[in-house]
């Protein structure tokens, strides 16, 4: 049992790289182009973003045993999470925080 538990922290630690990875690539990007012009606000939100939806579908990949479930639990937050960032890039809902 210890070795399960060990097994999924190592899973969430994974997810937390994975995403200082991702925040890495526009940081990086800045320092060649003028194209890429994130502030501490941009690495804050998309942190927070990327963040909040790797820890939903993990807490789903644990909690839900049915795959179907599973899938489309997943897909739908996905779905949002692409949803909120195409809006805050480019404001594709023409909502007050659209990124303009």
């Amino acid at each position: 049992m210890l070795n399960f538990l060990h097994m999924k922290n190592k899973r969430v630690i994974l997810i937390f790289l994975i995403i200082f990875i991702l925040l890495l690539i526009p940081l990086i990007a800045m320092q060649f182009t003028n194209e890429v012009d994130w502030t501490i606000a941009d690495f804050v939100i998309m942190g927070f973003l990327l963040s909040v939806t790797s820890i939903c579908c993990e807490l789903i990949m644990r909690k839900i045993k049915n795959i179907k479930k599973r899938i489309f639990l997943c897909s739908s937050i996905l779905l949002i999470f692409f949803l909120i960032w195409a809006e805050l890039a480019v404001g594709i809902l023409g909502s007050p925080f659209a990124g303009y």
